[in-house]
């Protein structure tokens, strides 16, 4: 017996035996306890510090480029469980969506933003870390322009905002025993944002604990300490943080996704640094991106400032 299934604009064929059409009449998904899928979002961007662009547009001196910041978009949540708590974007699969489906859409809702870039981070399952139930969060980072995007809050959320990112680390033990290391790293993790009349601090702890007896590519992560963060989304922004930087060590063209069309080395230069959280030797930085880049043949021009090539992102 041939079957024909519909996906999407896809169309699948299957070929059953009649050993397949007995298992399959007798077989009842029902008997099996079923979690809730969900897919959470990272969003990241790299602004201006606000601070230092009010200060050079009231004295008109542009000579000096602000400090670019890392940021990350969090909703305030406007139901139980964690009514007020900020949390990451993110909601539950519809029947018939994909998870990417899922993560596109809620992304399409929190930033009018379409077909970003997105990337499997990690999933979370452990038990408790939602007192709903069994809830099963596939979570994406996302890497886009902020000051292109436009912030409007889901029908789950109060608001939403853009908080700058601070990531410190302790290693806490750490050893190598037959060339497996492992240990302890304890990261300190605080977003803050102070657009409004009050700023926002939310903190967390989180334990990186490394052996080849421990989950995710053999690593674990614990909450030490959390306020203000709803669920396990501390230690869920960390595991993401840490998994984007690698990445970016790996192949730093995926940061082209947070620049505009157009942008000088400078400005692309300040991104890297501020996703890395770490200065870079602008000559060293140059010679690696040089194949990465083409020259648009344009000046940026600014009030008070030389003016600087304008590039934008190579065909490849």
């Amino acid at each position: 017996m041939t079957v024909t299934a519909e996906r999407g604009n896809e169309m699948y064929q299957y070929k059953f035996t009649r050993e397949d059409m007995e298992y399959l009449e007798n077989y009842h998904i029902e008997k099996y306890e079923r979690p809730a899928i969900a897919a959470d979002i990272a969003i990241f961007s790299v602004h201006g510090r606000k601070e230092e662009m009010n200060s050079m547009r009231d004295s008109g001196n542009f000579r000096k480029m602000p400090k670019k910041e890392f940021k990350i978009l969090l909703i305030r949540r406007a139901y139980s469980p964690f009514r007020n708590a900020w949390a990451l974007p993110g909601g539950f699969c519809k029947k018939g969506e994909d998870v990417y489906e899922t993560a596109q859409r809620e992304l399409a809702e929190e930033t009018s933003i379409h077909h970003a870039y997105l990337f499997l981070s990690d999933i979370f399952g452990d038990a408790g870390r939602d007192p709903r139930g069994w809830i099963i969060s596939n979570t994406f980072y996302s890497l886009i322009n902020g000051e292109a995007c436009r912030l409007r809050a889901g029908s789950d959320a109060w608001e939403a905002k853009w908080f700058s990112i601070s990531l410190s680390e302790q290693c806490i033990s750490e050893k190598d025993l037959s060339a497996q290391r492992t240990g302890e790293t304890e990261y300190r993790l605080l977003l803050e944002n102070t657009d409004g009349e009050e700023a926002i601090r939310l903190t967390a702890a989180v334990r990186e604990r490394r052996g080849s007896s421990y989950a995710h590519g053999g690593k674990d992560y614990v909450i030490m300490e959390n306020s203000g963060l709803a669920f396990d989304h501390g230690k869920i922004i960390v595991n993401t943080i840490l998994q984007l930087r690698k990445n970016v060590e790996m192949d730093g063209r995926i940061l082209f996704e947070l620049m505009p069309e157009k942008f000088t080395l400078t400005e692309l230069q300040k991104a890297f640094e501020a996703v890395l959280g770490r200065t870079l030797l602008a000559a060293n930085f140059r010679r690696k991106i040089a194949g990465w880049i083409a020259e648009t043949g344009e000046m940026a021009e600014g009030a008070g400032h030389r003016p600087a090539k304008l590039f934008k992102r190579g065909d490849d």
